[in-house]
């Protein structure tokens, strides 16, 4: 063990690699992890285990024995003849069967014991083959009925549902495509409803603002009848007819505004308080285009708020008339008594302030 160390610290890179399954970066490992203590030390390289460790001391072992000189001290003995080995010695009854022919009882056993082997070994042929056509005749229709029936079932349950996938598929392409619509109509309505807010909004801080006119006016012409009551003074007397004629023009703006809402009840509160004020306004000044504002607003009240549109293009007309304050020359047409269609044509959108 002491020389298969010293071999181990000792040998070359080269030397090592002669050695069967010692690779060249396995020897230089070995190189590099000298001296070793024990030959068990080595087995820590990388790459070397016991097979191996084995099989270096085993090579090792053979290039020793063939390099030792013969140790054979021994006097020489001079070689003798090998003894010729005897002939063998057949008795004579042996010798004499070997010599003399066959009976024919002997030829015939032998023919017999022939024939019966190739019997034999013929039924076993046609067991055989009869046992191979039994398994064939009896185990086609089993196998057919356990494995190949499934598999063709199988094969066509398969392309089926392969079609129902492709169908499915059709119809979930279509309901995404539908969804995708829906979803388009549905921004578009968000985006309206915003538009709308915002207008609903505008519409709502215009009404705000009209109402604390409103009351503005409301007030001063109060204050105008208080000192009206005190000093009958003609510049009073048109003041308070100007500031009569500016609360009638916000009303109408007003109701205006709550016919875009949709709101018919304010809308025809604010009309008829508006058709008041005229009214005791046109007493007054008996004026033309008054008159005609005034049976304008007849007309709206009558037609709110069964006939919206219509009444919206009436008190359009009236709030024309007050802006410019002359008499338009058309026919005022009766008061509707009974639910009329109005033609789409002939409808008219009240415009927005």
């Amino acid at each position: 063990m002491s020389g298969f160390l010293e071999f181990l610290n000792t040998a070359s890179a080269e030397r090592l690699t002669e050695i069967a399954g010692i690779s060249p970066s396995l020897a230089a490992n070995l190189v590099a992890a000298r001296p070793f203590e024990t030959v068990e030390e080595c087995l820590k390289v990388r790459g070397m285990g016991r097979n191996l460790l084995a099989r270096v001391q085993a090579a090792f072992e053979n290039a020793d024995s063939e390099k030792a000189p013969p140790t054979d001290a021994s006097p020489s003995i001079e070689a003798q003849p090998e003894p010729v080995p005897s002939e063998k010695i057949t008795p004579p009854e042996e010798e004499a069967r070997a010599g003399r022919r066959p009976s024919f009882g002997e030829r015939l056993g032998t023919a017999f014991l022939w024939f019966f082997r190739a019997f034999l070994r013929l039924i076993l042929i046609v067991l055989v083959i009869g046992g191979i056509g039994a398994a064939i005749y009896y185990g086609a229709p089993f196998v057919n009925e356990r494995f190949l029936l499934p598999v063709e079932q199988n094969t066509a349950r398969i392309a089926q549902l392969e079609t129902e996938v492709e169908a499915f598929q059709t119809q979930l392409d279509e309901i995404n495509r539908q969804l995708a619509a829906a979803n388009e109509v549905i921004v578009e309505l968000n985006n309206r409803q915003t538009e709308e807010s915002d207008r609903l909004d505008a519409l709502e801080k215009s009404v705000e603002a009209q109402t604390a006119n409103l009351t503005k006016l409301a007030e001063i012409q109060t204050a105008l009848e208080t000192a009206l009551k005190e000093n009958n003074d003609q510049t009073l007397q048109t003041l308070r007819r100007e500031v009569t004629l500016t609360r009638i023009l916000d009303m109408l703006a007003r109701a205006r505004l709550y016919l875009a809402q949709s709101n018919f009840g304010l809308a025809r509160e604010d009309v008829q308080t508006a058709r008041d004020l005229l009214a005791d306004l046109q007493k007054e000044t008996n004026d033309e285009a008054q008159l005609q504002t005034l049976q304008r607003l007849d007309l709206t009240l009558n037609n709110l708020p069964e006939f919206p549109v219509v009444a919206s293009g009436d008190l359009e007309i009236a709030w024309q008339i007050m802006m410019t304050g002359k008499p338009i020359a058309t026919a005022i047409p009766e008061a509707l008594s009974s639910p009329t269609v109005i033609p789409e044509a002939t409808q008219t959108t009240t415009p927005t302030p």
